[in-house]
């Protein structure tokens, strides 16, 4: 097939699908799950799946779905990952599709990663006579900071078979509707969690001459913590230290006994993050300790940094050309957010890029992790032919673009 014709094709049969995908992510929207409680949407997922011949593997991760979709000749294996998991919020929105779960919300776009992930496999199981190989798709649970993709990968997610690449994408609401951010190299950050635990010596607020304030200690860190990135890292390297959250005391008169603190550490660079995590570590302890107090910390890697493959990316990026127009399509993506799809590309090679999901004029802007959040749905079909057409690109050997 003329690579331009192929490209058209699986576009108009992508945008074909749009009333089926949009249909497909507000379901998933009303009915949001939390990390490895995704039972219904894997459910729906393992189903469609099966109803379109594929081998499925269900509970990898404990609630992910496996799919293995073979050519009609033997060839490379090629993963495309999508998550499937909710975060612990209100939703503020008043849509029909509003989230019918209490407390639960896809206020990050997973809703929309699993539409496309369920389109592609569609489009897709329509051309198996034309793939020279075996696409292997890949829905994870619990991406949001629970560490899903580890647990995949522990019950055999690269095994059986291994995958040569893998793509995936993010419906992102930082960039208009349209516009693909396809970087190479380190294009999302590693984060760790940090708890920090101070101890001080709790009494009756009218008489902290007899107390030791371990509120007044925590305020202490978060002031010197700031001093961390902007005295201990080198100017050329990118970090991020924040404290999210500081929790103690049970009344206005009481000096609390004990003050917790949760935080994230978000860095580039290995040795970088090696020098937060000694200097983050000195600053919590001695600065306790002049306060009469003590103070713990744990830190907990996350999620190393997402790095693309430059040759994968260059295929995806060619795609996106040819598919959305050169004036969609920008090799600027770099945020300090993390995703764990980093650990699946720390293992094969691979592209994970931004497709823009924002459109100021409908209200849909706000941004990920927000009550409010929601996206331009015409996202949907652009992410199915994006991604579909890159990997189908790979498996046929298309992979310049004329």
């Amino acid at each position: 097939m003329n690579p331009k014709s192929e490209i058209e094709n699986l576009k108009s049969e992508a945008y074909a699908l749009k009333d089926q995908l949009i249909q497909w992510r507000r379901d998933f929207h009303r009915h949001p799950e939390l990390a490895y409680k995704e039972v219904r949407t894997s459910g729906i997922v393992a189903k469609h799946l099966a109803d379109l011949g594929m081998e499925v593997q269900a509970g990898i991760g404990k609630t992910g779905v496996i799919g293995l979709l073979d050519g009609a000749k033997p060839g490379p294996v090629v993963m495309l990952r999508f998550d499937m998991d909710a975060l612990p919020i209100v939703e503020a929105n008043q849509v029909e599709y509003v989230s019918q779960n209490p407390g639960v919300m896809h206020a990050c776009g997973h809703d929309g990663h699993t539409a496309i992930g369920l389109g592609i496999a569609q489009l897709m199981a329509k051309h198996r006579h034309e793939l020279a190989g075996t696409l292997k798709f890949v829905f994870q649970p619990a991406e949001e900071g629970e560490q899903g993709a580890m647990a995949m990968i522990r019950d055999g997610a690269l095994e059986n078979p291994e995958p040569e690449v893998a793509m995936g994408l993010h419906v992102w609401n930082e960039l208009p509707i349209g516009l693909a951010a396809i970087g190479s190299g380190g294009v999302m950050a590693a984060a760790d969690l940090f708890t920090i635990k101070v101890q001080g010596k709790g009494g009756h607020g009218a008489q902290p001459q007899l107390c030791v304030d371990p509120v007044v200690i925590a305020a202490q860190i978060i002031v010197a913590l700031q001093t961390v990135v902007a005295r201990n890292v080198d100017p050329r390297q990118t970090a991020v230290v924040t404290v999210g959250m500081l929790n103690a005391g049970t009344a206005f008169n009481i000096i609390a006994d004990s003050a917790v603190m949760t935080g994230t550490i978000r860095t580039f660079d290995p040795i970088t993050r090696e020098r937060i995590v000694q200097r983050v570590t000195e600053v919590v302890e001695q600065t306790a300790r002049a306060l009469g107090g003590s103070a713990t910390i744990e830190i907990k890697a996350i999620a190393p940094a997402t790095i693309n493959d430059d040759r994968v990316a260059r295929l995806v990026r060619e795609t996106a050309v040819e598919v959305l127009g050169a004036e969609h399509v920008t090799a600027d993506q770099f945020t300090m957010g993390a995703e764990d799809m980093s650990e699946f590309l720390n293992r094969v090679p691979g592209c994970f890029f931004f497709l823009g999901s924002a459109n100021a004029e409908r209200g849909l802007n706000a941004p990920h992790h927000n009550p409010h959040f929601d996206i331009d749905e015409d996202v949907l079909p652009m992410g199915v032919a994006v991604l579909a057409t890159a990997a189908l690109r790979y498996l046929t050997g298309n992979t310049a673009p004329n």
